[in-house]
């Protein structure tokens, strides 16, 4: 089944030429790795190396706070409840490391400690809520790469929550825009904290080290990292009207060239595509035919809304096709996937989504299976 999107155009009363738009060329940039995704779609924009093994440094915090949020949205914490700080957890307040600076032996609430993870960066806070949620931070790392492998990170590997060298504590810059995407998606009543642009804990206040928080309005985290061998990192989040862009850098050589590249990253995107769902869930695309059920056909559809990102002034060229299971049969679960819809502009694909039975439909009685067999077999054979 072809057929184009309806998608909303606007056209010009007066008749003229079409301008043929080109996506300039991405920023040439001097990192390590870097990557640019679309955060409704997914879609990659551009990247560099973007699955080459690199260190996280701080940005492994990302993962620490986004258990936590989870943990808090699921009930297994309370934002009141205190955590410990063991000796393991406390910071000294060496120039090596940031800090919280939470007091040996003291508590603190688990939403300070995590205001102290995400604004302060703080390697104590942590430690310390790794300790509380999983016993030890070993075993905290194992939550970590437990939860990695489900969101799809697949080359990533961490030893703890701090982000502190280890030879086995590993990611890609890939991997961390899919972090990213997760917390966005995921973590929705505590995402406004990563653009929170200073957190006072025990009459020390420390500021954002994310630059782009002050610059430009638009951008709403999530997290820097910086270690020797790390270099600066930064993953970037900006929305502008209905679009929003993730990007990722990696290994740059200094704060401002962290933030500049991701700066430029942002700036190509949003002037180079533009995002649209064309397609809501619960979208009814067809009756598909179907064999041995109370019904001869099953509603299809999509579960979830269609994003795309494309490349702007192209809108009016997006074509799908549904292709469905051949010879659907009964019983049918609704919500079982029975296609799929293929989205391409000029004969590339752009997407691929599920399409789904909108509707249960249940296997008919012995005489009607039995005429079904017998008209299934005739229209083969003829």
């Amino acid at each position: 089944m072809n057929f184009r999107l309806a998608l909303p155009l606007v056209l010009s009363l007066v008749s003229a030429p079409a301008l043929a738009f080109v996506i300039p060329t991405p920023p040439a940039l001097d990192n390590k790795s870097s990557i640019l995704i679309d955060f409704a779609s997914g879609q990659v924009l551009t990247d560099n190396n973007a699955d080459m093994p690199v260190e996280p440094a701080s940005l492994t915090k990302m993962m620490t706070s986004y258990i936590v949020e989870r943990a808090l949205d699921s009930g297994r914490l309370k934002e009141t409840d205190l955590v410990g700080v063991s000796e393991h957890a406390w910071c000294r307040g060496s120039s090596n490391e940031s800090c919280m600076y939470l007091p040996l032996n003291g508590q603190a609430t688990v939403i300070d400690m995590l205001r102290g993870v995400i604004i302060q960066s703080g390697n104590d806070a942590s430690k310390a809520l790794a300790e509380h949620i999983a016993g030890s931070e070993p075993a905290f790392a194992e939550i970590m790469n437990g939860e990695a492998k489900r969101l799809g990170m697949k080359n990533t590997h961490f030893m703890n929550a701090t982000g502190l060298p280890d030879p086995a504590h590993i990611t890609t810059a890939r991997d961390m825009a899919i972090l990213a995407r997760a917390i966005i998606k995921d973590s929705n009543k505590y995402y406004p904290i990563y653009s929170e642009k200073s957190f006072t804990y025990n009459n020390i206040k420390q500021g954002n080290r994310n630059a782009l928080l002050y610059t430009d309005p638009t951008v709403d985290g999530l997290k820097t990292g910086h270690t020797n061998a790390a270099g600066y990192c930064l993953v970037a989040s900006s929305q502008r009207s209905s679009m929003r862009l993730i990007a990722a850098v990696m290994g740059t050589t200094s704060m401002q060239a962290r933030a500049d590249q991701v700066r430029a990253l942002l700036n190509w995107g949003f002037s180079s595509y533009e995002s649209v769902t064309p397609m809501k869930a619960g979208t009814i695309l067809s009756e598909a035919p179907l064999w041995f059920g109370v019904a001869d056909t099953v509603k299809v559809g999509l579960a979830d809304d269609l994003s795309l990102t494309l490349p702007r002034g192209k809108k009016d060229s997006v074509e799908a096709k549904t292709r469905l299971q051949p010879e659907l049969s009964a019983p049918i679960a609704k919500g079982q996937v029975v296609g799929e819809v293929v989205v391409s502009i000029d004969g590339k694909v752009l997407a691929t989504q599920p399409v789904v039975a909108m509707e249960a439909v249940e296997e008919a009685n012995f005489v009607v299976r039995m005429w079904h067999y017998l008209k299934r077999f005739l229209t083969n054979l003829f």
